[in-house]
């Protein structure tokens, strides 16, 4: 038997530090990566922890005097408040950091919740549907604490709980630990590649002379007919929320017809995608075939030049990338701009070198991501089941 609760009956403890700025307490970010953390909305999407590179930084005079309601602790669930609403994560080791910008700090009462098995509903439709009944706004959608506390829950008993938690706790340890190989992964081919190019000759070429640059293209919202189709149609925010290197799909999906109006091309799997517009940066490589909007310039790499060579060549080249960028108010790269951007090219011998010992890494990344979706295919099937 289930029994009904408001949040505010068994939370001890919200943190919610809205409007607080460090200027606010007279001093200021530090941006030392060294120092401790500050984790807003940004930094939360599908339970991970993301973008830390371009989080914030305080150091421990900046944290006491900010962390007025004490630690971070294990079991605790951050919640985005808005920007987006209602992503999530459980703290599941130590953590130190300062709650920032749009984020609640949710800390249980044990003894009538569950940690695993409320961080698990909180992610489920019908959560999420009371969690936009509760919200205001319009451009930006948010929740405010008061609000928060006044959703109605359903909760059986902890025993129950319990075990309906342990199921999702394998599943997202699971998850986090493939996360955890992949981002350790990902830095070894990164500091390869920085040795690489150090150690070898090159040539001064184009990015258009190693892959053929395409933009992207958005099908009127207005006609029904270019929506709902089979063709992942993928974002910038689609990319910001996969913070690894293969993404297969976004939140939409087009039709042929809306591909045609769209005046987008289908991309072809290891095309490397770029965000050309702000944020300009983030990098993908298709796994399958898709289509993007406008914010992007994907690459399609050349016969003799593998993807995973070009994928870091442009993620090293993404800062000298932004330099070149236009615009007052968003910064954006234009086609013509990074076909034209010069870069400098090891021969191809050395290139293949680079692709002999790279190309298994990249094999264990695409299978671990493989994996993952897997995953949360089973934990979508779970939240549609017990809540």
């Amino acid at each position: 038997m289930n029994l009904r609760y408001k949040i505010d009956d068994i939370v001890t403890l919200i943190m919610d530090y809205r409007g607080k700025t460090p200027k606010k307490l007279g001093m200021d970010w530090t941006e030392n990566s060294r120092d401790i953390l500050a984790i807003s909305a940004k930094n939360i999407k599908n339970g991970r922890l993301i973008n830390k590179d371009k989080a914030h930084y305080g150091d421990e005079n900046l944290y006491k005097k900010w962390m007025k309601d004490g630690d971070i602790k294990v079991g605790d669930i951050l919640m985005t408040s808005e920007a987006p609403l209602g992503e999530s994560y459980l703290i599941t080791k130590p953590l130190k950091a300062i709650l920032s910008q749009r984020t609640f700090l949710i800390r249980l009462n044990k003894e009538l919740a569950d940690p695993w098995f409320f961080y698990s509903l909180i992610q489920s439709p019908m959560f999420k549907m009371k969690l936009l009944a509760k919200a205001t706004g319009t451009t930006v959608i948010g929740i405010k604490q008061k609000e928060l506390r006044k959703i109605i829950v359903d909760l059986p008993s902890l025993n129950i709980q319990k075990k309906i938690g342990y199921y999702f706790k394998v599943i997202d340890q699971k998850i986090r630990l493939n996360n955890q190989i992949n981002d350790n992964l990902v830095e070894l081919v990164d500091s390869y590649f920085i040795n690489f190019l150090n150690n070898v000759t090159t040539v001064e070429k184009t990015i258009e002379d190693i892959g053929t640059v395409v933009g992207g293209g958005t099908p009127s919202k207005k006609i029904a007919a270019y929506w709902n189709g089979d063709i992942a149609w993928v974002t910038p925010k689609d990319l910001s929320q996969h913070p690894l290197i293969f993404t297969s799909s976004g939140e939409n999906y087009i039709t042929g017809l809306g591909l045609a109006k769209g005046s987008a091309k289908l991309l072809p799997t290891n095309t490397i995608l770029f965000s050309s517009r702000a944020p300009i940066g983030y990098i993908s490589i298709a796994k399958n075939n898709l289509a993007t909007n406008q914010g992007f310039k994907s690459v399609i790499p050349n016969k003799e030049y593998s993807f995973q060579f070009i994928y870091e060549l442009l993620k090293h080249e993404t800062a000298a990338i932004k330099n070149e960028a236009n615009g007052s108010t968003f910064k954006e790269i234009s086609g013509k701009k990074l076909k034209q951007h010069i870069i400098n090219i090891p021969n191809s011998e050395d290139t293949s070198k680079f692709n002999e010992i790279t190309k298994p890494i990249f094999k264990q990344l695409r299978k671990l991501e493989e994996e993952n979706e897997k995953l949360l295919a089973i934990k979508k099937e779970l939240l549609e089941k017990y809540f």
